[in-house]
């Protein structure tokens, strides 16, 4: 699966890679070895005589107990999901390559530019009951999806809440489970740099994979959204560890693999655990992500600019403009005022201070410390709400039922004329004849194929394409269909279709 950036995203564009499915990749960052700690001598130059941040690191003389607390929570998350193809593009095999499927090319009964591509990511239960974290670019647009853990169990998942912005997705599984191996988020702020970290995942399909390093920068910023704030590490990560878990020695997740420089060895970058606590309650309540809201231009305050501007600091924030009507501007901030806190949180840059302001909730008042020509003093804001800038929330278009059916198993699906079923030798008048299957989906594994016919669900007569798709659409996840196909000549079997 490859993630998209916006124009207004791509400063990092050709040196990062956003980890994709195994075969999808444009670059691939070699999975470097970790090296065994070595011994440091002393500055007399004597063997033996460790320094004592040495010796701490080679008391770790096996992760495998760690390795076996934390394993059987990770999961692989395998995805079909839409891909449109490019305009031109429809009938090049180029297009096909990276993304699979019939290209567009007698694809019958859907629109020629729609693709489905498979993906395979990773992913990490942090409930008993079956809830899972992954990445956004993992699950988007996703067809079906389908959670397999480490002792061979897969189950049908479905989205509950995805936040773009942050790449941070919730997944949950359909079939009641209960007492599912779960791990639990840690405290990210508390990992320092230097700090060993263990990553798991599903890289280029081996799942269960298993890297170690150390946690190499805090609060990196490569240019995949605003609210950037990435963990970097050199524990080996590579494209399929999307959504997998980076892991502390207490075995707690401090962070979601997400991305890779390509063409680099040994920096891949994670979302802090600590966001991805302040994130979730509105994911799992909600499905999406309401953020705070000033409407001001910012810039980063320098060196340069604070003495410029005869300032007792050189870290902060500078407004450069206030939106008419927006909340700063009702609270009566004005350019040029230099914001160096938040609610006494301290902001050291123009990045940071957009990161807390996001994570305040609309309509809550917040106190800005600010110095204005040179003064310091408070100033209270009531929050507004972000409005959606990258059209993430627009409302998509309501399905037909026939849509929702090709969605959900993969068929598509059409009404049987007099004319086709003079033409194919059907003894039938009346039916739902299958136009086109997906590759993998439910229906391609219930053996349907393009050109059957059917007559029956549930040993029920079915009549049209629409009467076929509602009853698709009202199957319970887990039942499964009992279909009666007819072929051209009269000729009649059996099919499951099982409901994901």
């Amino acid at each position: 699966m490859t993630h998209t950036f916006p124009p207004f995203r791509r400063k990092l564009v050709a040196a990062v890679l956003v980890l994709v499915s195994p075969g999808l990749a444009l670059a691939q960052a070699p999975a470097p070895q970790p090296a065994a700690p070595q011994t440091q001598q002393a500055a007399s130059g004597q063997a033996g005589n460790l320094q004592p941040a040495t010796r701490e690191a080679q008391s770790l003389s096996s992760l495998a107990p760690l390795v076996d607390s934390v394993k059987s929570a990770v999961v692989n998350v395998d995805v079909q999901a839409k891909a449109e193809v490019p305009e031109g593009m429809e009938d090049n095999p180029l297009f096909d390559r990276f993304f699979g499927g019939n290209g567009g090319r007698g694809g019958r009964g859907r629109s020629e530019r729609e693709q489905v591509r498979q993906g395979a990511g990773s992913g990490f239960i942090i409930d008993p009951k079956g809830l899972v974290l992954t990445n956004n670019h993992v699950i988007e647009d996703a067809v079906t999806i389908t959670i397999r853990l480490d002792d061979g169990r897969s189950f049908t998942g479905e989205v509950v809440g995805r936040d773009p912005l942050t790449d941070v997705a919730v997944v949950k599984v359909k079939e009641k489970v209960d007492q599912l191996p779960a791990v639990k988020l840690g405290d990210s702020d508390a990992v320092r740099v230097g700090d060993w970290v263990l990553a798991i995942g599903n890289p280029f399909g081996l799942a269960s994979s298993v890297s170690v390093g150390i946690l190499s920068a805090r609060a990196r910023e490569i240019g995949a959204s605003v609210y950037d704030d990435f963990l970097q590490t050199d524990a080996a990560i590579n494209p399929g560890n999307s959504g997998g878990p980076l892991f502390n020695m207490k075995g707690e997740v401090v962070g979601i693999n997400t991305a890779i420089v390509g063409g680099g060895t040994g920096i891949g970058f994670s979302v802090p655990s600590n966001l991805i606590k302040a994130l979730l309650p509105q994911l799992e309540k909600s499905g999406s992500v309401t953020r705070g809201w000033l409407g001001v231009g910012i810039q980063p305050l320098t060196r340069d600019l604070a003495q410029a501007l005869k300032l007792p600091v050189n870290e902060g924030a500078i407004l450069t403009q206030i939106n008419p009507g927006s909340p700063a501007a009702k609270a009566g901030l004005k350019a040029d005022d230099v914001v160096i806190a938040v609610d006494g949180q301290k902001v050291r840059s123009d990045s940071e201070l957009t990161r807390t302001v996001a994570l305040k909730k609309p309509n809550s008042v917040t106190t800005l410390s600010l110095y204005r020509d040179g003064k310091k003093q408070d100033v209270k804001v009531t929050m507004g709400t972000r409005p959606d800038l990258e059209g993430f929330t627009k409302k998509k278009p309501e399905a037909s039922d026939e849509q929702d059916s090709s969605r959900r198993v993969g068929v598509s699906l059409q009404d049987l004329d007099a004319r086709t079923a003079s033409q194919a030798g059907f003894t039938e008048r009346a039916g739902a004849l299958v136009t086109d299957i997906v590759p993998g989906s439910p229906a391609d594994r219930a053996q349907l194929a393009p050109g059957m016919l059917v007559v029956e669900a549930n040993r029920k007569p079915i009549t049209s394409a629409k009467e076929l798709a509602s009853v698709i659409r009202g199957a319970p996840a887990g039942s499964t269909l009992l279909l009666r196909v007819a072929g051209p000549g009269g000729g009649r079997l059996l099919r499951a279709l099982k409901m994901p």
